[in-house]
C-alpha cells in the first residue's frame, strides 16, 4: 500500500454480509468472548460480521489468516497491529447495517487513522447534544441553520467528532494532550443514507481514496479473497 494513499471498505453487517458462523469462526478469543456476552441478537450479529470483516480486510495487506491476526489495545481499547507486524493503521465503525475501515500505511501518531459513520435518522436532541458536545461555534450555526439543514450539518460534525477522537485513539470524552496535534478531518457519503468522516493527522489527497465493498465469501471466485472497488 502506497504511503499516500486511504482506502475505505464497507462491510454489511446484516444478512448480506455473509453467513454469520463463516464469520464467528474468523474471530479471535476477546472477539468471541464479547459475542458471547450480547444478549440483543441484532447488535451481537452486526457486530460479528462487522469484527470478521475487519479479520478478512486486514488479511488483504499480509500474508496471514483472518483468524490469526493479534491486536494491541491502547488505554481507551482502541485495536492496533503489534508493532512486529505490517506497518498499516487501520480503523473501524459501524452504524445500523453497514461498517467501515479505514486503512492507511505507516504507524505511530502521524500514520494512526479515525472513522466514523452515522445512519442519518431523525433525532429531537440534536441542539441539546451539539450545545453539550460540540464546539460553540459548530453548536451555534446548527441552531441558527433552517430546520430542514440542521440534521445533515450535526451528523457531519458529530462524525467529524468521533473521528478526530478516534483517530489518537484518546476516545470521545478524553480531552486532547496539550502537546497533541488536532488532525485533518474530512467528511464523505459512503452510500445514501449515511454520512461518514476520516480523520489523520495528514489526510491522503481525496484523489488518493479508494473504496471497496467487501464481498461475502459465497460471492467470490474460488481462490479470490478480493474485495469489490467501488
Amino acid at each position: 500500500m502506497r504511503s499516500d494513499a486511504l482506502h475505505l471498505w464497507r462491510i454489511r453487517t446484516d444478512e448480506r454480509g455473509g453467513d454469520l458462523a463463516v464469520a464467528l469462526e474468523l474471530l479471535g478469543e476477546r472477539q468471541r468472548t464479547r459475542a458471547e456476552g450480547m444478549r440483543h441478537r441484532p447488535y451481537r450479529d452486526r457486530y460479528i460480521r462487522a469484527q470478521a470483516g475487519l479479520r478478512e480486510i486486514l488479511s488483504r495487506y499480509f500474508d496471514e489468516p483472518p483468524r490469526s491476526i493479534r491486536f494491541d489495545y491502547g488505554p481507551a481499547g482502541k485495536p492496533a497491529l503489534p508493532a512486529d507486524s505490517v506497518a498499516l493503521s487501520f480503523n473501524l465503525t459501524t452504524t445500523g447495517d453497514l461498517a467501515l475501515v479505514a486503512v492507511c500505511a505507516g504507524i505511530g501518531p502521524s500514520a494512526e487513522v479515525g472513522v466514523d459513520c452515522e445512519w442519518v435518522r431523525p433525532r429531537h436532541d440534536i441542539l441539546a447534544v451539539a450545545q453539550r458536545m460540540l464546539e460553540p461555534d459548530v453548536a451555534r450555526a446548527i441552531a441558527a441553520a433552517p430546520e430542514q439543514d440542521r440534521l445533515q450539518l450535526f451528523y457531519r460534525a458529530w462524525t467529524a467528532l468521533e473521528a478526530d477522537a478516534k483517530a489518537d485513539g484518546r476516545g470521545l470524552f478524553r480531552p486532547r494532550p496539550p502537546d497533541a496535534h488536532p488532525p485533518s478531518v474530512l467528511n464523505w457519503v459512503p452510500e445514501t443514507g449515511y454520512i461518514g468522516a476520516v480523520a489523520r493527522r495528514t489526510l491522503p489527497c481525496v484523489a488518493e481514496w479508494s473504496a471497496y465493498d467487501l464481498r461475502p465469501t459465497a460471492e467470490r471466485p474460488t481462490g479470490s479473497s478480493d474485495g469489490r472497488r467501488v
